[in-house]
């Protein structure tokens, strides 16, 4: 009986390994790409471009 309850044991440990490796994983997987995103829009939201403008030339009649 001791041999079954060590591999049960074991086995609880190895599942609570993995949980936990996958929590780390699903949280870098979702939070990840939102800082880099912020990281982006604000570096392209600080150049302040100029507004582009265009001459129409008139014809007077």
């Amino acid at each position: 009986m001791n041999s079954n309850s060590q591999s049960a044991n074991t086995e609880t440990y190895q599942h609570r390994l993995a949980d936990i490796v996958g929590t780390i994983i699903a949280m870098l997987t979702l939070t990840l790409p939102l800082f880099v995103i912020a990281n982006y829009s604000d570096n392209i939201q600080n150049n302040n471009p100029q507004p582009v403008t265009y001459r129409l030339q008139t014809t007077k009649e």
